[in-house]
């Protein structure tokens, strides 16, 4: 599937927004993060969080967690840093700068992935959510925040029209449910949890994925 966005798009887009970016997404994503965070907790405590940008989450983790987070934009990373540091949270054991789609840990390293809406941002999502399995414990879970496209009508026109803006600002509006449920099928040994709407509207949708005990 060619990729709509490209790895240096993604990477200067949020560089722009590093200064911003608690202020402009901080309250519009706060139910998610505090949703992805119940659910990772419920699963397990090593805790992989991709797309940590700022660092909004981190403080939510329960102090027994052990939580890596990673992001491909160093000045958002940096602003993650200060956070931690300023606030004392030990529960966060390591941050580094990485690529959601090559992650530098061995095969099932987390006991949950967590990825807030970070599959619509990178330019490959299939290959990404592979990474994310491939680190994953057989048993243990995915938990995605996500905006998911309309599959049809006119908010899915709209969300069309709005790609090429969308992409160079760092993520789509077209993504629809139905590229998960193929990434689901094709992966082989996954399979879907459940899939909640996120209020107030239901755009955007908590997604769970776990790996099968065999895998």
């Amino acid at each position: 599937m060619t990729p709509e966005m490209d790895r240096e798009t993604v990477v200067n887009a949020y560089g722009r927004w590093a200064p911003v970016y608690d202020l402009v997404f901080g309250p519009v994503f706060r139910t998610g993060r505090r949703l992805a965070i119940a659910a990772a907790e419920q699963t397990g405590k090593r805790i992989l969080e991709v797309g940590v940008g700022t660092g909004l989450s981190l403080p939510g983790y329960a102090p027994g967690s052990s939580v890596v987070g990673i992001d491909i934009s160093a000045p958002m990373l940096d602003k993650a840093r200060e956070r931690v540091e300023r606030m004392g949270l030990r529960q966060v054991v390591g941050l580094a700068v990485m690529d959601a789609e090559n992650l530098a840990f061995p095969d099932s390293a987390f006991d949950v992935v967590v990825a807030q809406y970070v599959v619509t941002a990178v330019p490959n999502p299939e290959r990404a959510l592979d990474e994310f399995a491939r680190v994953l414990r057989p048993g243990g879970e995915i938990v995605i925040t996500s905006r998911v496209g309309a599959e049809k009508g006119m908010r899915g026109a709209i969300e069309a029209m709005l790609m090429p803006v969308t992409s160079r600002l760092g993520f789509r509006t077209e993504f629809s449910w139905d590229r998960y449920l193929r990434w689901i099928d094709g992966a082989g040994a996954v399979r879907l949890v459940r899939r909640d709407p996120i209020p107030p509207l239901g755009h955007f949708s908590l997604i769970r994925i776990a790996k099968t005990q065999n895998a």
